[in-house]
């Protein structure tokens, strides 16, 4: 098992990839909704030096990461319906907090994917303090996902894929699921304060100095 993390532009590293060569890719990308988080949202402040998300990705960047993995699950599904495939295989995750009413944040999200399962839903708390397994531990990421929302798209909808690619790894949270499950992982985060945080989540130990530049299909192995 290999687990790869680059601190790189994804489109950079999936120019050196043939089509197809991984087996699903789960992205996470920038939903363009920076400046409207900020203004609902006071704990964007933690993360003002680092944090943007003010663009899109460009429909070149969805080619690409399409492009190179048999299959794809793609997160912020609202916000690309212009740019991606069209697809009826919608993946909506509850956060549990019917209860809060606040709207600072989603309540849901919803991913496309090509995998052919009917509308699917999971509920995993995710509201505030209430984080199910990860409560009490501190976000690294101002949209970082749960580990287990991630074991959950792996063991549902990637039964049979054993290589994962991650554009957008953000916090490393999929990453983690695949440690967790035995998977290999190669992602890319663009953002170095980011990129060093998940490192160092994913790893136990900070990140090589100088960071480590990619090598062109596995990349350097992490974990045996």
């Amino acid at each position: 098992m290999t687990i790869d993390l680059f601190n790189t532009d994804c489109m950079k590293y999936v120019a050196t990839l043939p089509m197809g060569y991984f087996d699903l890719v789960i992205a996470d990308p920038p939903y363009g909704i920076g400046r409207d988080w900020e203004r609902r949202n006071k704990a964007s402040q933690r993360f003002s030096e680092s944090y943007d998300n003010t663009e899109r990705p460009s429909p070149e960047v969805f080619d690409e990461i399409i492009r190179v993995s048999k299959h794809w699950i793609i997160w912020g599904w609202n916000y690309f319906t212009d740019i991606l495939p069209p697809t009826n295989y919608l993946i909506v995750w509850d956060k549990m907090s019917n209860c809060n009413q606040t709207f600072h944040y989603s309540k849901a999200e919803i991913a496309g994917t090509d995998i052919k399962i009917p509308c699917n839903l999971v509920s995993i708390p995710w509201d505030g303090y209430r984080m199910g397994e990860e409560t009490g531990t501190k976000k690294i990421h101002p949209h970082q996902k749960p580990v287990a929302l991630f074991r959950w798209l792996l063991t549902t909808y990637g039964r049979r894929a054993k290589r994962i690619f991650d554009p957008f790894a953000g916090s490393g949270s999929l990453a983690v699921a695949c440690k967790q499950l035995g998977r290999e992982y190669v992602g890319c985060e663009i953002d170095q304060t980011f990129y060093k945080a998940a490192y160092s989540r994913i790893f136990d130990n900070p990140p090589p100095q100088p960071l480590e530049e990619f090598l062109p299909f596995m990349g350097n192995q992490k974990v045996d």
